[in-house]
């Protein structure tokens, strides 16, 4: 059934839509985006909001990523499509990854994207992702920048694809992550830049 993959993307879309660090504040009566570094992600939301509510945060904003090529990617393989599975799976992550960058519920403005692509490229390609995982925690142990390990993190992951042998989709996908990741991560580089990045 050919409806399948596109009523897929559309879902992936809303699904990497939901602000959950906006509506965890919500639920406590703040707006986290009048807080803090003024973000819904989930570094704001710890930031603002404390410990358990930024874990919790990560934890649905990686799940919208996973879901997305996992749960709904299946569904869209069991029906017919002119696309490959890999294919599907990049498309489907890129709307995942879109709809927590620019979301539909607060006027197409959102977060930077880390976690729901790390969810996104867990799916796809779990131990790059580690690899990633890894240098970004030793980086912001160090640093105590969690913009530095982020990019760093988005860096690292196509170049560990390449090494692992992933599918070219999915390397490109990667690359196109990273540069994604730093784009959205542009004033972070500024205040950088000027010594003036938030420290935990």
């Amino acid at each position: 059934m050919m409806w399948r993959f596109p009523i897929a993307l559309v879902l992936s879309y809303i699904v990497g839509s939901v602000p959950t660090g906006y509506v965890i504040g919500k639920l406590r009566g703040i707006d986290i985006r009048e807080h803090g570094s003024g973000n819904i992600g989930a570094t704001n939301t710890l930031r603002v909001l404390g410990k358990p509510a930024g874990i919790t945060a990560l934890v649905l904003d990686v799940a919208k990523g996973f879901v997305a090529v996992t749960v709904l990617a299946a569904i869209a393989a069991s029906g017919r499509s002119s696309f490959s599975e890999p294919m599907m799976k990049v498309l489907l992550g890129i709307a995942a990854i879109a709809g927590h960058n620019w979301t539909v519920f607060l006027k197409f403005k959102g977060g930077k994207g880390v976690a729901t692509s790390a969810g996104v490229f867990l799916g796809i390609a779990c131990v790059p992702v580690l690899i990633a995982a890894a240098v970004f925690a030793v980086i912001v142990l160090g640093t105590r920048i969690v913009s530095v390990g982020s990019m760093s993190a988005a860096l690292v992951l196509p170049i560990a694809m390449v090494a692992l042998h992933a599918e070219r989709e999915f390397v490109a996908f990667g690359i196109v992550a990273a540069a994604l990741v730093l784009v959205r991560h542009r004033s972070n580089i500024k205040r950088l830049l000027k010594g003036e990045e938030n420290r935990f």
